[in-house]
């Protein structure tokens, strides 16, 4: 399948399109989920359930989401948004300097591969000392983390899905 298509005259790069697609709706599913859950409005509450279904398949402690419209929480904790967030940051970042710029990993081969695998390592590192007792589960905490994570996730994935 051709990576980018012309419609009508207009390239459309597919796989970019389909990555903000999903980013989109990583960014705002989670925080939108319990405001869709407390309307009661007709299939809103069938949306937050499926949002609420997906963050519960990829969130390891979804119920440690905030508490947005009582008692209906956010559908991931802030460590997954706190990832999503630098990911967003990066695709912004991509989208004003197109891919140019000395701090996009990919451009480095396996050595920038490697960098942002140590960094991408933040997340599951709190996780683990949370769960070995270093600390309790603290939104302050785990919200840089995540941030970290994603930050090094796009940095080295967003020319890759973008160009």
């Amino acid at each position: 399948m051709e990576r980018v298509v012309l419609l009508r005259g207009l390239r459309v790069n597919w796989v970019s399109f389909f990555a903000d697609f999903l980013l989109v709706g990583m960014v705002f599913g989670p925080p939108i989920a319990p405001f869709l859950a407390a309307s009661g409005v007709f299939l809103l509450p069938g949306i937050a359930d499926i949002i609420y279904f997906m963050g519960n398949h990829v969130c390891p402690q979804p119920t440690m989401g905030l508490e947005l419209s009582s008692p209906f929480i956010m559908a991931v904790c802030m460590r997954c948004y706190g990832t999503v967030t630098g990911l967003l940051i990066t695709r912004i970042l991509y989208a004003l300097t197109n891919g140019k710029g000395v701090f996009w990993l990919s451009q480095y081969g396996w050595i920038g591969a490697a960098f942002a695998s140590v960094l991408m390592m933040a997340y599951p590192l709190e996780l683990a000392a949370q769960v070995f007792g270093l600390w309790d589960f603290n939104n302050y905490i785990v919200t840089p983390f995540g941030l970290i994570t994603g930050l090094a996730w796009g940095l080295f994935t967003m020319p890759i899905l973008h160009k």
